[in-house]
């Protein structure tokens, strides 16, 4: 039986990570063929304090800049992102979908569960890393690019002990809580923080050092593809690793586990209070067929709030004081950061409090707020219902199939407009409170365009699920094309010959106006609009014609 949990574990998981991964070897090789074209030597008038942060060489070359652009960060988040969904899972998932008592029922204890499980996260770990480590010397090979003089190897090290700390993180917060959505959005959120911590804490005086307290410092900050392993900061990592593995060990066991999700939900906080008792009554419906939007809602409430928080938070309000604070060599020093390496992070004149926003916010973590939500509920909104065997208890209502469809479709569409304006209000306060008098109207023309960047790669999410019932197919097809999308259009903007290619990526209808600075385009607007719509389009038509699942 425990051979079988990890066996079934992995067979589960290793799709979602060859997709990751293949899709990750796909840009290095795709970046490494356009940083050969480009001009090099802007890198060469950056502060070495810069070029240290960002894990570039002095005198950088092809190699250098592609492993540490894009394996440095892209690997390191997307491996991690990997890691934290499954670790997540581990104890969480199986209370959330009911089936850790038919885990338990059999011959075996809590800690062997949780053994086979962490088991395989990390085989698929380990085996993952390799593989990238592996590729890299082909494909530089294959272009003609050298890498003799930077070390893979102790870049690899130090981000396999980051991704191992950050499952395990997820894997002890799951087995210490039950829900899978704290574990994933409190550990994404360490991750996310940990990165921005890390890259300017160290600009504010007397600050240097509260950077040691984030897991990414130990990561990057030694820069080891150009100095070798810092066996120190891998054993802090590592150490982190086993102190989150016995964590998970001692709560699991202590913990009285739930056979399914039973946590208390928004919707029935408000029906319990007598101010909003009738009013959320009459929203929610009859007992016989409940509002499918607000049981989508409740469904996915958690991940909703933690990242409309941290957008309003982390990602908008606090980084106006923070700008405001940078000495003015700090700022003045942004000026030379060359555009080839801001256009990974979404371009954007680091000098400027609009600049900053654009590299900081709405670059990628505006977009990607949305569609980590929008895409989570598209991808389980048919496929999750299938794979639970509910989709029989909702159509033996009489309601139709369109109509489930479209109030899950109004869910993801109301989630991801509250992660907008929450993002909205952020930055206006941020700008606000840090005195950068940035336009406010500006900021809503930007936040509407991420908004609905976010729900191209939702509606695709939820035309994959209607299309294959299956939900991995969904979420992993959509995030990869939303890293594809992304990718494609930051290299198209540092590479004349791919202007025309860039045109059918998404985000290219995103900021390519500079939005901060001059308005909303609605031309673009509208095109971001009308793909949705016809994905959205496409997705009724598909589900109307298949045969539903009986099982996941």
């Amino acid at each position: 039986m425990l051979a079988n949990i990890f066996f079934k574990t992995t067979l589960d998981r290793w799709k979602g990570w060859t997709i990751a991964i293949s899709s990750l070897m796909l840009m290095f090789l795709f970046g490494m063929a356009v940083y050969r074209d480009i001009d090099l030597s802007i890198y060469q008038e950056l502060p070495e304090a810069y070029l240290s942060l960002l894990g570039l060489a002095e005198n950088i070359d092809v190699g250098g800049l592609a492993i540490g652009a894009i394996l440095g960060f892209y690997g390191a988040i997307t491996l991690a992102a990997m890691a934290i969904s499954m670790g997540a899972a581990s104890i969480a998932g199986e209370e959330r979908d009911g089936t850790m008592g038919l885990l338990l029922g059999n011959p075996k204890s809590r800690t062997q569960v949780l053994a086979a499980k962490t088991a395989s996260m990390w085989v698929i770990i380990t085996i993952g890393t390799l593989v990238i480590w592996g590729l890299v010397y082909p494909i530089s090979s294959m272009l003609g690019v050298e890498i003799s003089g930077l070390d893979v190897t102790a870049l690899m090290l130090h981000m396999y002990a980051l991704v191992l700390f950050h499952g395990f993180l997820a894997v002890a917060i799951g087995a210490w809580t039950g829900s899978k959505g704290s574990a994933s959005g409190i550990t994404a959120g360490v991750l996310v923080v940990s990165f921005f911590a890390v890259g300017f804490l160290p600009m504010l005086e007397g600050y240097e050092d509260v950077a040691k307290a984030f897991p990414w410092y130990y990561f990057n900050s030694s820069n080891p593809v150009l100095n070798g392993i810092e066996w120190g900061h891998v054993a802090a990592l590592l150490g982190g690793t086993v102190a989150f593995a016995v964590a998970a060990l001692v709560g699991v066991n202590r913990r009285d586990l739930k056979s399914q999700s039973v946590a208390v939900t928004l919707i029935d906080r408000l029906r319990a209070n007598r101010l909003t008792q009738k009013v959320t009554e009459k929203l929610a419906g009859s007992a016989r067929v409940s509002s499918i939007a607000l049981k989508t809602a409740t469904e996915h409430q958690g991940v909703f709030i933690i990242i409309s928080i941290a957008m309003f938070a982390m990602m908008g309000l606090m980084l106006g004081p923070m700008y405001g604070a940078l000495p003015p060599e700090a700022v003045n020093a942004f000026r030379d950061f060359p555009a080839e390496l801001l256009a990974l992070f979404g371009g954007g004149d680091l000098s400027t409090p609009e600049g900053w926003y654009q590299i900081e916010t709405f670059g990628m973590m505006a977009p990607a707020a949305v569609m980590i939500v929008a895409i989570a509920v598209g991808a389980k909104a048919l496929a999750g219902e299938e794979a639970r065997r509910t989709m029989g208890l909702l159509l033996a209502n009489p309601i139709s199939r369109t109509r489930v469809l479209l109030e899950k479709t109004g869910t993801m569409v109301l989630f991801s407009i509250a992660i907008g304006i929450a993002t909205w209000a952020g930055v206006s306060l941020g700008s606000a409170v840090g005195s950068l008098d940035m336009s406010v109207g500006n900021i809503a023309a930007t936040t509407l365009l991420s908004t609905l960047v976010g729900l191209t790669f939702g509606s695709l999410a939820l035309l994959l699920s209607a299309a294959t019932g299956r939900t991995r197919v969904a979420i992993f097809g959509a995030v990869g094309a939303g890293i594809v999308a992304h990718v494609l259009n930051s290299l198209a903007t540092i590479n004349e010959d791919l202007a025309g290619v860039a045109q059918i990526s998404p985000f290219y209808y995103y900021l390519n106006t500079d939005p901060l600075m001059t308005g909303m385009d609605w031309g673009n607007g509208a095109i971001l609009l009308g793909i949705s719509v016809v994905l959205i389009g496409l997705a009724v038509v598909m589900f109307q014609r298949r045969d539903l699942r009986q099982s996941g």
